[in-house]
């Protein structure tokens, strides 16, 4: 530890050095950080200055109250006063912040900037996240029992989703605990708290006394005292927690990034915050979104600043409808059936092909094991693609084994493979944990999920063949990625065969039912540009109908509806996300239809459920992206029904029941208005949420609409061909699910879909089938889900 910090711990107090009051390089001038009058003077004493914080802790400003704690300048200072503010202005946690900096000697943008990557500010209620981290600064302690979790939540249940072949149930167990120990982040909250000789319980609760903590463990790291924020690269980059120094400093650049941009946010216990830009700092060194491109490696996205239209879709409330071109493309015939149908096998892959193991006799393992060390396992790399043939990589991984990966280079990526693996006795059909394909895949949708577990169980569950599998999981301390499946093969994670083979699956370290805590500002950010990415590549739209929860996926069959999947949940902040993905959730002039848009911050619900042990207890408010559906419009009336979430029983205020929910970006039809409610039509009747025009909770949007020709018209969870399509193939039924419409409503349209199937019962794609039909789809938003009808038996309203 240097000795300037040294003797601050010592005395209690804080006289900044001299030398750290200095300029920075020419150009730039340090961050404000004096109490008051200027540079030099002495901070508070400490237990002065936490009991001022105490009580300012004690009378939060109350989400929506007028007014901020602003971080202006004090009199007299001059240059840079990002992030600064004075004491007249501060309150809250603003005032927690200042303090610290000026207590440790951190610039308090440096200070607010970590924060925020880590909690966005959040207390949290003084929940631990999953890596162990409280409070604020996410300091973490000894890592909790709870966080390793025996099971991926997409593993509870059949996550294949193909009646042709039902995924058998994966038993598990956690990973052993020197595995638990190797994966787990560094513990600092117990440094941190020795650093200013505060009780770890204390540290753990107060957020004031968190905040201090962390400043301190931060300047801990510096290499020398400074005040300009430029100088704190790579104290920042120490602080993620991460071994890779890769990853460590993607933590940093994304802090940076922060910084340059300036921030403000109510706090998910009612304290405004505000960081101001930070102008002239350096570009990083791995890019971040809107400032200079990496250095090597395929070029990043461009920015909201460069103006360019990097990705498809509409930038506002519209919906994309990529075909028809209109209404006159739409089949008037009885079947609806306006295309070529085709069946073919796909191309056989590369002559690398390995058929000598068909029978290979794999131990049967039934329960969880780390696969890392097993023989009969090796991670040898894929082997059905032809080199010549293989696409170019546009990033090579910065840890792991030296494979590729597959993200923007501004990403620190890690290749993590999932096996493709025989284990059984059965010539082809016992294999894991997804599918490869020889050929080009169309992808229509990227398909957010939680792990409703910790990140250090995904290196050995993903290795267990028997396992389901994902494309991407993102760490929630720090965003670092890692990829397990190749975009173009086929993962087992949405529940549905159909979505499967044309999506990409992210799960995002977390759990559904904890307010929110785990989803970090760094795992938001990394999630955004890996999605960026992969939108450019896939050419998919940038919108809520192809941009999915887990929990927007549809059942396949009515039998299947009540068990699809509830996560990332309400309290994924999707208007934030879509304004990190450059695509911001806006309203549009004249607009023939609604999309859910209510303040994140400001919106709080009620929710019951997040404790399982008492699941009628109330869930502590916190901002949520849902609004809730009713049958009247008022507060006091009974809530929608879903008869496939719970057929027979009312919707319940639980927050793993989206059965009378609509979720901010979705767009529905207007069925009515009345006073300060607003009627959509939801799941076959009208649903009403309070929308107050002055404080709206929807905006308008424009985009197709479809009306139902006819009563009683089916809706479907799978865009399959008609039976005559079939040659190679066995057929899968076309079975309606338990919803129905008719004339006079209306739903929006996300998409149109051609029926197709992709058979993948084998090992070897060589032996997969894919059939095409004639039959064609819309998507349509129902209800929280996403379904299909036919288009015949619909009228387009454009």
């Amino acid at each position: 530890m240097r000795l300037w910090l040294t003797a601050t711990l010592i005395a209690g107090t804080l006289t900044t050095p001299a030398h750290a009051q200095a300029a920075g390089p020419s150009g730039r001038q340090a961050d404000s950080t004096a109490a008051s009058g200027g540079p030099g003077r002495p901070a508070l004493g400490g237990s002065e200055r936490r009991a001022g914080v105490a009580a300012a802790h004690r009378h939060p400003a109350h989400p929506g109250e007028p007014g901020r704690q602003a971080g202006s300048a004090g009199p007299g200072e001059s240059g840079r006063q990002s992030g600064s503010a004075a004491v007249s202005g501060e309150s809250g946690r603003q005032a927690d912040f200042a303090a610290a900096a000026r207590e440790y000697g951190v610039p308090v943008s440096v200070l607010l900037g970590v924060s925020y990557l880590e909690s966005r500010w959040d207390f949290n209620g003084g929940s631990p996240s999953t890596a162990g981290g409280y409070g604020p600064m996410h300091l973490v302690d000894a890592f909790p029992a709870d966080a390793m979790g025996s099971l991926i939540g997409d593993a509870l249940g059949d996550a294949r989703g193909d009646d042709s072949r039902p995924l058998p149930g994966t038993a598990a167990m956690a990973p052993a605990p020197s595995a638990a120990r190797l994966a787990a982040p560094p513990v600092t909250l117990p440094e941190a708290g020795r650093l200013i000789g505060a009780d770890l319980a204390l540290v753990r609760s107060d957020p004031a006394t968190n905040i201090r903590a962390g400043a301190a463990l931060l300047a801990s790291y510096q290499r020398r005292p400074s005040a300009d924020p430029a100088d704190w690269y790579e104290a920042v980059a120490r602080y993620s927690g991460s071994e890779d120094e890769a990853a460590a400093h993607g933590f940093a650049d994304e802090v940076f990034a922060v910084m340059r941009e300036g921030v403000e946010r109510r706090t998910d216990d009612g304290f405004l915050v505000r960081l101001d830009p930070v102008a002239g700092l350096p570009s990083p060194a791995s890019g971040a979104p809107g400032l200079p491109g990496p250095t090597s490696g395929a070029p990043d996205l461009p920015g909201p600043a460069s103006g360019a239209a990097d990705l498809p879709g509409p930038a506002s409330g519209a919906s994309s409808l990529p075909e028809p071109a209109s209404a006159a493309d739409l089949p008037e015939s009885a079947s609806g059936e306006d295309t070529e149908s085709t069946t073919q096998f796909d191309p056989d892959p590369s002559p690398l092909e390995d058929e000598t193991d068909t029978d290979a006799d794999y131990p049967d393992y039934t329960d969880y094991m780390d696969y890392s060390n097993d023989p009969d396992f090796p991670d040898y790399p894929d082997h059905w693609r032809d080199p010549e043939e293989e696409q170019p990589r546009q990033n090579v991984e910065k840890t792991g084994d030296g494979g590729h990966v597959e993200c923007p280079a501004s990403l620190a990526c890690e290749w993590m493979p999932a096996p493709h693996r025989r284990f059984g006795k059965k010539h082809h059909r016992d294999y894991g944990n997804h599918d490869h394909l020889s050929r080009a895949r169309t992808v229509d949708y990227i398909i957010i999920h939680d792990t409703e577990g910790g990140y250090q169980g995904i290196p050995s569950l993903i290795r267990n063949p028997k396992y389901v599998s994902w494309h991407y999981t993102i760490r929630s301390r720090d965003g670092h990625v890692a990829q397990h499946v190749r975009t173009n093969d086929i993962a087992w994670h949405a529940g549905n065969w159909d979505f499967n083979t044309r999506s990409i699956g992210i799960e995002h370290e977390g759990y559904l039912a904890k307010a929110g805590t785990w989803y970090t500002e760094a795992m938001y950010r990394s999630s955004a540009r890996l999605v960026r990415y992969l939108a450019h590549k896939y050419d998919i739209p940038l919108d809520r109908a192809h941009i999915l929860g887990h929990d927007n996926v549809p059942g396949t069959t009515p039998k299947t509806v009540a068990g699809m999947h509830d996560d990332p949940g309400p309290y994924w902040d999707w208007e934030h996300y879509f304004e990190l993905l450059n695509r911001p959730l806006k309203g549009a002039k004249n607009g023939d239809s609604i999309m859910i848009r209510p303040s994140y911050d400001k919106n709080r619900p009620r929710f019951t459920g997040c404790v399982s042990r008492k699941p009628g207890k109330a869930c502590p408010r916190h901002g949520a992206s849902t609004v809730w559906l009713h049958k009247q419009p008022s507060e006091s009336a009974p809530l929608v029904d879903d008869p496939g979430k719970h057929p027979g029983r009312p919707s319940t205020y639980s927050v793993y029941d989206h059965g009378a929910r609509a979720s901010t970006g979705q767009r529905y039809a207007v069925a009515d208005r009345q006073g300060d409610w607003t009627a959509i039509w939801y799941l076959g009747q009208k649903a009403w949420f309070h929308n107050p025009p002055a404080n709206p909770t929807a905006v308008p949007a424009r985009g197709p609409l479809i009306t139902p020709r006819r009563p009683g018209t089916r809706v479907y969870g799978r865009a399959y061909p008609e039976r005559s399509a079939y040659k190679l193939a066995s057929y899968q039924p076309l079975i309606p699910l338990q919803y129905k419409i008719g004339p006079g409503q209306q739903y929006a349209v996300g998409d149109t879909v051609t029926g197709s199937y992709y058979a993948a019962g084998a090992f070897s794609p060589s032996r997969h089938v894919t059939t095409t039909g004639r039959l064609r789809y819309y998507q349509i938003q129902l209800g929280h889900r996403v379904m299909f009808v036919m288009a015949k038996d619909v009228r387009l309203i454009r």
